[in-house]
């Protein structure tokens, strides 16, 4: 199957106790060293927000999307959804597939702490071609930037985060997509797994950092990594208009939320930044049309990013 609408799918062991649903799309590479991609979500994230980047990608290349544990159509594991666990069942998946092409790892928020924990659970090996990680978490954010500021949380009480946003409005998907993206969140699967993986979230950045990976940067050596940075101050922004539209916050909590708004995207940068250590072949780029969710409404972005990736593999 070669399109987005059409994929292919297949229920992947794990340890014996949950399987894993992986979709393919696009042509079976021609040369064993070409590389696939594969998909990583962020934190209590549907497979389906990469639909519009898929479509793009699977026109000439083979891309893998697949269900987390307790997602969609794959098993929910008999463990909590901590990123140890999670880079586990990637393990699994890559090794009982098997994949025979390396793969571009392409991650998206919390998929920054788990595709770290990959690479440290499995080492730089053939199976990694390299990353593209969009506006991905690395595990020093908690000490730059609260994503989970309780001011913030107050000021989006009761907001629907996709309308405030400006994705509802702005996305690229096409309607199809949509809606299967909608359909799948408001199951109560999803509910389900979604709040364990945001009970794990915060313990996982000290759980990296204790790894102390970095000190032994460059992890990838060589191999192409491609970053890319949305503008969280236009999330944050649309949060806080509909927040002060709903009446929700004091005045101190929202001339906080202010604070936090008008440093957003300087400490984001740091963060990214932080990311090209990763390979003494790296690059930063910016999403600057779009807040968080850069492959939903820039998908081109991340598209160029892979591009990218691709072409610093054959030059090298």
């Amino acid at each position: 199957m070669t399109t987005a609408d059409h994929a292919g799918v297949r229920m992947v062991q794990t340890d014996g106790t949950h399987s894993l649903a992986l979709y393919t799309y696009g042509p079976e590479p021609a040369d064993p060293h070409d590389a696939a991609v594969l998909f990583v979500s962020g934190v209590a994230s549907s497979r389906l927000n990469w639909s519009a980047v898929v479509r793009q990608l699977s026109a000439s290349m083979r891309c893998f999307t697949y269900d987390r544990a307790g997602y969609g159509l794959s098993d929910s594991a008999p463990y909590p959804p901590t990123a140890e666990n999670i880079a586990t069942d990637i393990q699994y998946l890559v090794e009982n597939v098997p994949f025979e092409n390396p793969l571009i790892l392409v991650g998206h928020s919390w998929a920054g702490v788990l595709i770290n924990e990959f690479i440290a659970l499995t080492g730089n090996g053939h199976h990694i071609a390299g990353l593209v990680l969009v506006d991905a978490n690395h595990e020093t954010l908690p000490q730059v930037l609260n994503v989970n500021d309780p001011d913030l949380q107050a000021m989006s009480e009761g907001i629907n985060p996709y309308i405030a946003k400006g994705i509802a409005a702005d996305h690229k998907l096409t309607q199809q997509e949509w809606d299967a993206l909608m359909a799948d969140e408001a199951t109560e699967k999803y509910a389900a797994i979604a709040r364990m993986e945001e009970d794990e979230y915060a313990a996982s950045f000290a759980t990296l950092r204790d790894k102390d990976l970095s000190a032994h940067q460059p992890l990838l050596r060589q191999k192409p990594v491609y970053v890319i940075g949305g503008m969280r101050s236009r999330d944050w922004h649309g949060m806080y208009k509909a927040g002060v539209a709903k009446g929700n916050g004091s005045e101190e909590q929202r001339r906080r939320v202010r604070e936090l708004i008008s440093t957003a995207d300087e400490k984001s940068e740091s963060i990214m930044r932080r990311h090209l250590q990763l390979s003494t072949n790296s690059k930063l780029a910016f999403a600057s049309a779009s807040g968080h969710f850069v492959q939903m409404t820039q998908p081109e972005v991340v598209v160029e990013g892979v591009k990218w990736v691709v072409n610093a593999r054959r030059s090298s």
